[in-house]
């Protein structure tokens, strides 16, 4: 988490009950408070983006937790698996099982890990066809039956009959199953079931069955992260009546010698690809069990030290009302007073902001790094899960605001942790459990630290962390960056994507510039501000857009601004989405442009065009299309923010309500494209306050629109800064003046140390457009070279 104090709460979760929150070292008992409202986790729809394209899950997590345990409605081969990159799809009408691991929003995806099933009666070990009722262990369910809120999930497996409530701590998974009278209770553990499955991504496995009856075991898994290992441990509220291993793997070529037990599947032991496991539990006499998971990226010793210190009683109850408490805490940095629809997307989008990045630190402070070895944390907690391409964006600066300084300090002290140790030397790409997956383009971890930094969030060593920035910035072999450093822009000739590379390159260069500027180090901010103008050797005066070069210095041919396509001159993308990413400098951008009127026509060319979503049905990321702005994917996030730049904020304010109209429901598909996250959801939250960080080390945010009535930030320091909107309604879209603290405000951005320092930012709507508001070159956001006057 980010930047601050021991936020308020925002109400109890239940009346006149002790509540439990799981703290690091153990449980601790809070008295909730009787009979007040929880409207903020009211307010929460996790199944908003398990719909559509925005492949968030429904199931039990609690804030930046290491356990997502949810359900899984699908398991693919990971060709057919974008659906399901969250591991549940709401279309879908049967469960496979429950598994612990899951991403949140992601276009690609991986997890899935230590999936159970209940079963009753009889025993399939096959999951069956979704098609085909009771051909296997998956079981039909309706979502009437279905419950989700923040920290908890139920629904009814209409095939067993048995109900499933899911709940969860920071590493452990609490499930309650209630079985049919008179069945045979039992619970099945697939350790083949992966996202983004494929023949061989199991690499080895392991079920173990202890004499108390505890079961632990691991895998190793050939995925997004190659040569990912997972530990976990079990237990169960009743006693085992009896256990089955099954190794299903077949055509094994070599299988060793006799081991005691084989041939009887009662063995305390089974390794291999392919585990299934069995555990039964007979008739219960009260029909229902209790199952704890608890996982470790370090051995089955240290789940099992997970289990005992994160989660060591068996109740339910208190534990659900620990993790909504949990979440009532960290949802309560922000009251917004908005229309019900609102409510629900605005308190949904921050739920989804606080889910990654994951808790990955075991109970003893031990993690797993990007060399794929076991190290102790000292001083700080490891995280991981950075979708850095992403959320560098507005997620990270989102969190700098509602989340604690000393979470947002771990974070940064996990990213510098993990270059120490990589063999790279680099930052973080986009890893997860402790891994790298170099997955996109950047090194996004730099802006994330250099916002921080310039935010004054500095509890780590700020030179060795610019020094981590700089050595990312500098490694020649990763994507491009020889000949970027030697010709100024990355060549399509020798690189594929280079457009987009050289622009994110020099935007990260930037930031690199303003924190090596803050720490007195002058010789290394020249040399990174004048890289930060890269930008400009990719754009064509001839054709106004940013292309490809080759090394001899040529702009690559043919061209054609609406081509978009993977491994092309752009990332996910096209020359009319990548053209405008220079935000460290846009007045620059508008210079090359010809002037504030070409700029303000391109843009409104972008908008307005006649684009067929057909066009783009070839690459999955790019969606929610108005012409070409793509809100479904990152690089356009900032775009509609640009008029401001140009001296028209008026025309900001029109293109953001387009967007928030039409991109936005308080639906399972009410997310236009993936939530990255919590990217998606960053931009509605910012968004929807009024404003937006369009280049995070600024320390400014860009003023849009309000879409909420009254909203106030609970800030990190103690402090509350609100946001009130006058006579807001469709009616009246247009900003007709601003006051910060009852004074006018004539600029059209407001720094972040105004919002730290607590007060009002006043806006009056009106029906008409404020052409005068904030348009002079003196008013506008921040940008590396002057505005013309």
């Amino acid at each position: 988490m980010r930047k601050g104090r021991h936020p308020r709460l925002s109400g109890a979760c239940r009346r006149g009950v002790l509540v439990f929150i799981t703290m690091l070292g153990g449980l601790t008992a809070v008295p909730a408070r009787a009979g007040a409202p929880d409207k903020a986790c009211d307010s929460v729809d996790p199944f908003i983006g398990t719909g559509g394209d925005g492949h968030t899950f429904p199931g039990a997590v609690v804030p930046f937790g290491m356990i997502q345990l949810s359900p899984d409605t699908q398991i693919r081969h990971f060709r057919e698996s974008y659906k399901w990159a969250a591991g549940y799809r709401h279309d879908d009408g049967t469960i496979q099982g429950f598994s612990h691991t899951h991403f949140s929003g992601t276009g690609h995806s991986d997890l899935g890990d230590v999936l159970v099933m209940p079963l009753a009666g009889e025993v399939r070990l096959e999951p069956g066809d979704p098609d085909k009722p009771g051909s296997g262990y998956r079981s039909r369910f309706s979502h009437d039956d279905e419950k989700a809120e923040p920290g908890y999930y139920a629904v009814t497996l209409s095939d067993p009959g048995i109900r499933a409530e899911l709940t969860a701590s920071r590493r452990v998974g609490l499930h309650r199953y209630r079985f049919p009278k008179g069945a045979p209770a039992h619970l099945l553990i697939d350790q083949r079931s992966s996202i983004y499955n494929h023949p061989g991504k199991v690499l080895w496995s392991r079920l173990r069955v202890h004499k108390d009856g505890t079961v632990t075991g691991f895998r190793e898994t050939r995925g997004w992260a190659p040569g990912r290992p997972l530990f976990f441990a079990m237990r169960f509220s009743q006693p085992l009546t009896g256990h089955a291993l099954h190794n299903r793997e077949e055509k094994i070529e070599y299988k060793g010698f006799a081991t005691p037990g084989r041939g009887t599947d009662q063995r305390a032991q089974l390794e291999g690809r392919e585990l299934v496991g069995v555990f039964d539990f007979g008739e219960l006499k009260d029909r229902e069990l209790l199952v704890k998971v608890a996982i470790s990226p370090v051995s089955e010793e240290n789940a099992l030290r997970n289990l005992e210190g994160d989660l060591p009683g068996w109740d339910f109850d208190a534990t659900r009302a620990a993790a909504r408490q949990e979440w009532s805490k960290v949802l309560s940095v922000v009251d917004i007073d908005a229309p019900a629809p609102m409510r629900k997307m605005l308190y949904t989008a921050l739920y989804h902001t606080m889910i990654a990045p994951s808790l990955f630190t075991d109970i003893d402070g031990r993690y797993r790094g990007p060399d794929n070895q076991v190290h102790q944390a000292e001083g700080f907690t490891f995280y991981s899960t950075f979708s850095l391409w992403d959320t560098y964006r507005a997620e990270h600066p989102l969190l700098t605001l509602i989340q604690p300084e000393q979470r947002n300090n771990d974070f940064i002290h996990s990213l510098i942790a993990s270059q120490r140790v990589s063999p790279y030397g680099v930052l973080p790409v986009w890893q997860f459990h402790g891994l790298e997956t170099w997955c996109m383009i950047g090194y996004h971890a730099v802006p994330v630290i250099a916002d921080a930094y310039m935010k004054g969030i500095r509890g780590y060593p700020a030179d060795q962390a610019l020094d981590a920035m700089v050595a990312s910035a500098t490694y020649k072999p990763y994507g491009g960056l020889e000949h970027y450093m030697s010709l100024g822009y990355v060549p399509i000739d020798k690189e594929p994507e280079a457009a987009s590379k050289t622009l994110e390159y020099a935007y990260d260069d930037w930031t690199i510039a303003r924190m090596a500027r803050a720490l007195g180090r002058e010789e290394l901010a020249a040399r990174f501000e004048k890289r930060a103008l890269n930008y400009r050797n990719v754009f064509d005066p001839k054709t106004g857009f940013v292309r490809a070069r080759k090394s001899d210095g040529g702009f690559r041919e043919p061209f054609d601004p609406a081509a978009v396509g993977y491994g092309s001159d752009y990332t996910e993308g096209n020359a009319w989405q990548y053209s405008w990413y220079m935000p460290q400098d846009t007045a620059g951008l508008i210079s090359l442009l010809g002037g504030e009127a070409k700029l303000v026509a391109k843009l409104d060319a972008v908008f307005n065009a006649k684009v067929s979503a057909e066009s783009f049905a070839h690459v999955e990321d790019i969606s929610g299309l108005i012409g070409h702005y793509a809100h479904g994917n990152e690089p356009s996030h900032h775009v509609a923010y640009l008029y401001s730049y140009a001296g028209q904020p008026w025309r900001t304010q029109e293109r953001l309500k387009q967007i928030v109209d039409s991109q936005y429901k308080a639906t399972p598909d009410g997310l236009a494209g993936n939530d990255d996250c919590g990217q998606m959801s960053a931009w509605l939250v910012f968004t929807a306050l009024g404003f937006y960080p369009v280049t995070p080390g600024s320390n400014e945010y860009v003023i849009g629109r309000p879409f909420v009535e009254r909203a106030t930030l609970n800030l990190p320091n103690g402090k509350r800064f609100t946001v009130v909107a006058e006579k807001l309604g469709d009616a009246n879209p247009y900003i007709g003046k601003v006051t910060l603290n009852g004074k006018p405000l004539e600029r059209g951005y407001v720094r972040h140390e105004e919002l730290l320092a607590g007060g009002e930012l006043r806006f009056v709507m009106q029906a008409k457009p404020n052409k005068t508001w904030a348009t002079k070159p003196g008013s506008r956001p921040y940008s590396l070279s002057p505005y013309s006057r």
